[in-house]
């Protein structure tokens, strides 16, 4: 029995390697694929535009704030704060959630959650008028959201009204607009319809180009956010790619080219040069490389403590953060 044991976790890891290769498999559960979900379902449920990763800075700290979702919809903004808990979650006296059972570790502590995001949306309100636009007052709301199934909690009534949970998430409907937003209705009324689509446009151009966590866009529908370190393979590759850099790339496209016989597999790799003077880039002035399938893009998830390796041939995209 022992041996059949063995032998089945030899295998997997060899059918890791040789079909996957990379840390693909490790990411099924993580943080940042939660948050990519909530932001597709937002945008379903809502319309409007669901900018995802943002980093701002933060002039009283020195530091950036992460905001994990800000939807922008028809006069109105929610930015969303998504809390991937698993196990059974209960709230202090003094605000600080408690999350016992996540992942099979002891109780995990962390700090009041409606706090931190009511301190995000303070922070972009704060960035938005430095970049010149002025929001009526109530424009910004702010939303917890719990969409784990693996969310538990006894006393689900005690959690703050701006708290979202997994059960409440999964009921959402697109009439039900009034659990999502603070927005104080009539704002815009009357004559005002220019105003708030002027608004809305400077917000998601501003927001568009905000700073933001670098990300991978993985088959399989899942993404990746945090930091792009280098590219790592056989030299000729990798000197193929030295121009890949932030301040000179914003995009990648991964492209796979036919395989004849036994030769190794490779792929197209079409990087978008930044252009700090245009809002987009033409299909004509993206760059094309050739380099081995094999070739890994070595990233810092947002998430994670450990640095991870994903080789190209399971990578669609990558974007990187001015």
């Amino acid at each position: 029995m022992w041996v059949q044991i063995l032998c089945g976790l030899v295998i997997y890891k060899l059918f890791k390697r040789i079909f996957c290769g990379d840390d693909v498999l490790d990411i099924e559960t993580s943080d940042s694929i939660a948050i990519f979900s909530v932001a597709n379902r937002l945008e379903k449920l809502y319309g409007g535009k669901a900018h995802v990763g943002l980093r701002i800075p933060d002039p009283d700290t020195g530091s950036r704030q992460n905001i994990d979702i800000v939807l922008v919809t028809k006069g109105e903004a929610v930015v969303v704060s998504v809390k991937n808990f698993a196990g059974f979650v209960s709230i202090n006296g003094d605000g600080s959630w408690v999350c016992e059972g996540q992942h099979g570790h002891r109780a995990q502590h962390y700090p009041d959650p409606v706090e931190e995001v009511k301190k995000q949306a303070s922070v972009l309100e704060s960035y938005l008028e430095q970049r010149g636009v002025a929001l009526p007052e109530g424009y910004f709301s702010y939303k917890v959201i719990l969409p784990n199934p693996k969310f538990c909690s006894i006393y689900s009534g005690n959690f703050p009204p701006e708290v979202i949970t997994f059960e409440q998430w999964t009921l959402l409907k697109p009439e039900q607009k009034n659990m999502l937003s603070g927005w104080i209705k009539g704002a815009f009324s009357g004559g005002k319809k220019e105003m708030q689509e002027s608004i809305n446009q400077q917000l998601n151009f501003i927001l568009g180009t905000a700073p933001i966590w670098d990300r991978l866009e993985i088959k399989g529908n899942k993404y990746v956010l945090g930091e792009f370190l280098e590219f790592k393979g056989k030299q000729e590759d990798t000197q193929a790619l030295r121009s890949v850099k932030r301040s000179k790339v914003s995009r990648l496209v991964i492209q796979k080219t036919s395989m004849f016989g036994l030769a190794p597999s490779r792929l197209q790799v079409l990087y978008c040069p930044r252009d700090y003077r245009s809002e987009g880039m033409s299909t004509s002035e993206w760059k094309e490389v050739t380099v081995r399938s094999s070739t890994e893009v070595i990233f810092q998830p947002q998430d994670s403590s450990k640095v991870r390796k994903f080789k190209l041939s399971s990578i669609l995209s990558m974007q990187l953060s001015a």
